[in-house]
């Protein structure tokens, strides 16, 4: 007894996962996309390191596929804490180093029923595959069961997985655990139970929950009744404390972990009603904050969310995201890719396209692939019309990230997207918010587009492309650290070969592609969203006025007149002269007849000379 005892207070001494740390860690969003190879391996590979690369909190999954074994994993040792599951698949690299993941939240789960799902890391050609899966400080799984295939896995058969998952919810368990590779070694002899990771006494597996007294509710940190967790600890713990928590059941706050974070509002018995609370915070994931993260949306509930829901709509309020209730119908918000209906879809394609149909804000991500375009005969999904891409012509705003790297060969531009005004990168696809790749087209046609407000840029390879640059992007991103990577696209001179500049009505900020309509500024003036050399100030059709370099059209009941300007500013009260009557300051195209005034008494007006007049107040209609 004396020796497990000490072997406790030896892991947990050394155990890095402090709560009080949590606020300090980096929280990353985590991917999606399951088994789906993003570009070529090599493109996997670094789009996966750059998803993980230094973060210790996974608000959504983590996914580990297509791991080769020259490649360096050393990467996912940082991360301690996965929101939603864990996927392990289509590798062959040796060992995948897990080695610091205490925490599978499962909030969401891997088809719907796995929080840890394990399979087809082998190469069967090649006689390669992953032998060691680390994941020696795993002690709870929240939510969802496992799935386990260890053709050529070592140890996994000794590994105590009732002492991880919680039984209560009857998780779905299949464990394929018979190991058909003759190069592992047994666990170390002071391994309890027998049971470990992978050989050597620092890969045996801690147990949190099997081990523990019976006076112990969940977890605990050895077998004496002295050793039972707080209730609110999540995978173990150092103490008996809510601060010595390993990680937190619920939520974290400051170091401390609770059911819930302290409410925004509270009662005032002094005033008999609610009032703020100064130590009001958001949940954003397990983690209580004071605010919510930059981009997110606070709601009144007290929560950082990616999207409004119900009857409500994003508003901005003295910079801050909220989700306000609509005064009638809310404009369409549509399920992108990641959310909603379409949460385990991969891609656009011809069977869910049409619902996008009249949507002006995408909660989610657009990502359109080679599947997209020409169908998959695996999935049965059959292939689309390009013209049906056009639905995106009335999206203003994606919440996530918007991927091409297909698209039609008869299409020269992204013009779909032409009205596209602000990407927000809530979900990303590794660091990147906008990605545009091997595309023939000649020019993006993002006409709109103002902001991309988190995330990296990355248009690249698309051998045609002109009329971009690094400077044209980094005037669209928000915050600095911020990149755009912007290469190996249709150099300068080529570009003025083929003529492919700016329209000289465009400033030399740059622009879209040609014409006065694709500028991002005017030199001179602009009309509806095109560059023009003067307004119609003196002659043309309509009379026009300027205002902010913009050229506005006189109101209708302005009287167009030859040689000098027509109106003053926009609105009726601004005509140099009516074109029919004038009502006081205003030009009408009638006077008024039983307007209710004073006392109730009904005004009626007749025209005098061209000039509104008013009726005595004994006359009669008749």
């Amino acid at each position: 007894m004396e020796s497990s005892l000490v072997k406790w207070i030896s892991l947990t001494s050394v155990l890095w996962l402090g709560c009080c740390a949590l606020a300090e860690k980096k929280v990353c969003q985590g991917l999606s996309n399951r088994l789906s190879l993003l570009g070529t391996r090599d493109d996997h590979y670094l789009s996966t390191v750059k998803t993980y690369s230094n973060c210790t909190v996974i608000l959504e999954n983590l996914e580990i596929t297509y791991m080769e074994e020259h490649r360096d994993l050393s990467f996912l040792r940082s991360i301690q804490e996965v929101g939603g599951y864990v996927l392990i698949a289509l590798n062959t690299a040796p060992r995948i180093p897990l080695d610091n993941l205490r925490i599978i939240r499962g909030h969401t789960l891997d088809v719907g029923e796995f929080a840890l799902s394990v399979f087809a890391n082998y190469d069967k050609p090649t006689a390669k595959g992953t032998k060691e899966l680390l994941l020696n400080s795993l002690t709870e799984i929240l939510k969802g069961g496992i799935k386990i295939e260890s053709q050529q896995l070592c140890n996994m058969e000794t590994i105590q997985w009732y002492d991880i998952v919680n039984a209560d919810n009857k998780p779905r368990m299949e464990l394929s655990l018979v190991s058909k590779n003759p190069l592992c070694k047994p666990c170390d002899s002071s391994c309890s139970n027998g049971s470990c990771w992978a050989a050597g006494p620092q890969n045996c597996q801690t147990l949190t929950k099997l081990n523990c007294a019976q006076q112990c509710s969940r977890r605990c940190k050895g077998p004496s009744p002295s050793d039972c967790c707080n209730e609110h600890c999540a995978a173990g713990c150092t103490g008996p404390r809510p601060t010595d928590c390993l990680a937190c059941r619920d939520f974290q706050d400051d170091g401390v972990c609770k059911d819930s974070c302290p409410g925004l509002m509270r009662y005032d018995p002094n005033l008999h009603q609610l009032v703020p609370n100064p130590l009001g915070k958001y949940n954003f994931g397990a983690t209580c904050v004071k605010s919510c993260p930059h981009n997110y949306i606070v709601t009144d509930h007290g929560a950082c969310v990616r999207a409004c829901s119900g009857n409500t709509y994003e508003v901005d309020e003295g910079g801050v995201r909220k989700c306000a209730n609509c005064d009638g119908l809310c404009p369409k918000a549509c399920n992108g890719l990641g959310s909603g209906n379409l949460t385990h879809t991969f891609s656009i394609n011809a069977t869910n396209i049409d619902s996008f149909i009249n949507c002006t804000k995408i909660n989610g991500n657009i990502q359109i692939l080679h599947t997209s375009i020409h169908g998959d005969s695996y999935t049965k999904t059959p292939k689309m019309d390009p013209a049906r891409l056009n639905v995106f012509k009335t999206v203003r705003e994606i919440t996530g990230y918007l991927w091409i790297q297909t698209w039609p060969k008869n299409m020269t531009s992204l013009s779909p997207f032409e009205n596209l005004e602000i990407i927000r990168g809530r979900t990303k696809q590794g660091d990147r918010s906008l990605v545009i790749t091997t595309l023939a087209i000649d020019h993006l046609g993002l006409r709109s587009l103002k902001e991309i407000s988190d995330g990296n840029v990355y248009i690249s390879q698309n051998q045609n492309l002109c009329y971009t640059n690094k400077s044209h992007w980094e005037g669209l991103l928000r915050s600095e650290r911020q990149i755009a990577k912007v290469v190996e696209n249709a150099d300068a001179a080529t570009c003025a070969l083929r003529n492919h500049t700016c329209d000289r009505k465009c400033t030399e900020e740059g622009c879209w592609g040609p014409g006065p309509d694709m500028c991002l500024a005017c030199r001179d003036n602009s009309r509806d969203g095109s560059c023009v050399n003067s307004c119609n100030i003196l002659e043309g059709e309509r009379r026009e006025v300027v205002v902010n370099r913009t050229c506005v059209k006189c109101h209708s009941e302005c009287q167009r007149i030859d040689g000098s300007p027509t109106c003053s500013a926009p609105g009726s009260g601004n005509c140099t002269k009516c074109a029919h009557l004038q009502d006081g300051l205003f030009c009408v195209s009638r006077c008024i007849q039983g307007v209710p005034g004073e006392d109730g008494a009904l005004v009626r007006k007749y025209p005098d000379e061209k000039v509104c007049k008013l009726c005595h107040k004994d006359c009669t209609q008749e």
